[in-house]
């Protein structure tokens, strides 16, 4: 793709959106208004981020800039975990933390071993892509971490009373919320390049970039974020299970169900 997109070609991209609430109107879905409210809603911080990126990459201090953005990406995930499990102690600082911590691994990982070159734009976007992949499995993990606490607290509690320490006591929690909130990174791996062709690997083919090539960076991009999303997901959920308990080993009063 050489030339801009036309405002004709935009606008008619929103036709299917429209169809899709319409659909959901005549059905009596009752999304409609989600869709609309979605659409405008990526269409507007998508138009802003593309201004701001502009002033950075064109700006004396781009590389700087950069960066800030990418600290900026991780710790509006952490606000948004924060907002799906406002219950938790510290879950902004986890998730930050734990996201920040893969996406900085990942980042030495493509610039340390020359994969990439060292620009403000590569910068961004490996970031990007990255902190876009963990963050939502690790919301999601939050979620599930508390709704599991909730629902199942007369059965942590009596594993607690037949003398079973933190560990034991929370291992089906871990395991069943860990496995459920990355079923979506691990079947997205498994099918990709049978279903969807991935981001980076189209962005590369459509700059002219041969496709072998731009298959090698994609499994490195892919592998970097399956880890980093395992990982983060991992920790997340090891964390918030060991703040559920007291140190006398009793269910902290926020993971009761108001």
């Amino acid at each position: 793709m050489t030339e801009p997109i036309s405002a004709a070609g935009a606008i008619a991209s929103v036709t299917l959106v429209l169809l899709a609430a319409g659909l959901s109107w005549w059905r009596g879905v009752g999304v409609e208004k989600s869709v609309l409210w979605a659409a405008f809603r990526a269409a507007v911080q998508l138009l802003a981020v593309g201004a701001v990126l502009a002033i950075i990459f064109t700006s004396p201090g781009a590389m700087f800039f950069a960066w800030l953005w990418v600290v900026f990406m991780v710790v509006v995930a952490a606000e948004t975990a924060k907002r799906r499990a406002p219950e938790v102690p510290g879950l902004r600082t986890t998730v930050f933390l734990a996201i920040g911590g893969s996406a900085a691994v990942a980042l030495a990982v493509v610039f340390g071993f020359q994969i990439l070159e060292l620009t403000p734009v590569t910068v961004v976007v490996t970031a990007g892509i990255t902190i876009g992949n963990t963050m939502p499995s690790t919301v999601l993990a939050s979620d599930l971490v508390v709704s599991y606490l909730q629902d199942n607290r007369l059965q942590i509690e009596g594993l607690l009373a037949l003398g079973f320490d933190e560990r034991g006591a929370s291992q089906f929690l871990v395991r069943t919320t860990s496995r459920t909130a990355l079923i979506p990174q691990i079947e997205r791996t498994k099918v990709v390049g049978l279903i969807a062709l991935p981001g980076a690997m189209t962005g590369l083919l459509l700059a002219g970039v041969e496709p072998i090539d731009a298959v090698i960076v994609q499994l490195v991009v892919m592998y970097l974020v399956l880890a980093a999303v395992v990982v983060a997901v991992l920790v997340v959920v090891s964390t918030i299970s060991r703040r559920a308990f007291t140190p006398d080993l009793r269910l902290e009063p926020w993971t009761v169900r108001t």
